[in-house]
């Protein structure tokens, strides 16, 4: 999917859309509004995007009405025919049997799934694992080029039960059949473990192991020998707010860390 050691992933976070309690009204704003994140999200030199309902809080836990799939679907397409990059598409809170609709509709390359197994205690209640579902999507879709980016001890949640994080990578990638693993600190923006890092990639057998929060021009560095990819999102928008627009010297400043290795 990318030609480079180490791709940066840009997140394009939607505003609120048509349904969700803080839509503002226009339809056409929150296109605008992700095409610009997006094209500035290429011209500050990332490898890839990843297009996520992230202003339609408070999330459903599971599956999202049609209309959210729709309009995702909308946008998705949009960026793809303007910004010449992969994409990949996550629909909150784990709809990831819509996220694979979209991408297929849309010709994205990947999505992101918050829980494919097990189960988390979360701000929705407990989200239970998807894999069965989606990986049988995938199969009567004919989109096995479509790969799955799962996260592993998922930000914003707690595990149900004890376990160690080694047999919650190992089930992920071999009872799950995920693509890639993600791994994140403990909500958006926040920083993620180094320790933990090593860990999940100690484990990972070979799988790309990205990280996927609170990475910064100033932090990225340390991470580039434990893992093998960045999803990036609140410290390349203006002022380091996840809510404002991305600046794309906020995104030149941190691709040329990995530029300069």
């Amino acid at each position: 999917m990318f030609s480079v050691s180490h791709p940066v992933i840009g997140m394009v976070h939607l505003q609120p859309l048509p349904g969700s309690p803080r839509y503002g009204g226009s339809l056409p704003a929150i296109h605008d509004a992700a095409l610009a994140d997006a094209q500035a999200l290429r011209e500050g030199g990332v490898h890839g995007l990843m297009l996520e309902n992230f202003g339609d809080v408070p999330f459903y836990p599971a599956r999202v009405p049609a209309h959210v799939v729709a309009y995702m679907s909308a946008i998705a397409l949009e960026i793809r025919r303007r910004v010449d990059l992969p994409l990949g598409i996550n629909v909150l809170r784990n709809d990831g049997c819509a996220a694979l609709a979209v991408a297929h509709a849309a010709g994205a390359q990947c999505i992101r799934v918050n829980v494919l197994c097990g189960a988390r205690v979360t701000d929705q209640g407990i989200v239970q694992g998807i894999a069965h579902d989606l990986l049988r999507d995938r199969a009567a879709l004919q989109a096995t080029s479509i790969r799955i980016f799962a996260d592993v001890d998922v930000k914003h949640s707690a595990a149900l039960a004890p376990r160690p994080l080694a047999d919650e990578v190992e089930d992920t990638i071999h009872r799950g059949l995920a693509d890639a693993l993600i791994v994140s600190g403990s909500g958006t923006g926040k920083s993620t473990s180094l320790e933990k890092v090593k860990a999940i990639k100690a484990t990972a057998g070979g799988k790309p192991v990205y990280i996927g929060s609170g990475v910064t021009a100033e932090t990225i560095r340390e991470y580039l020998p434990f893992c093998d990819g960045f999803i990036v999102g609140t410290s390349v928008k203006r002022d380091g707010n996840a809510e404002n627009a991305v600046e794309v010297q906020r995104v030149r400043e941190l691709v040329a860390k990995i530029a300069s290795e």
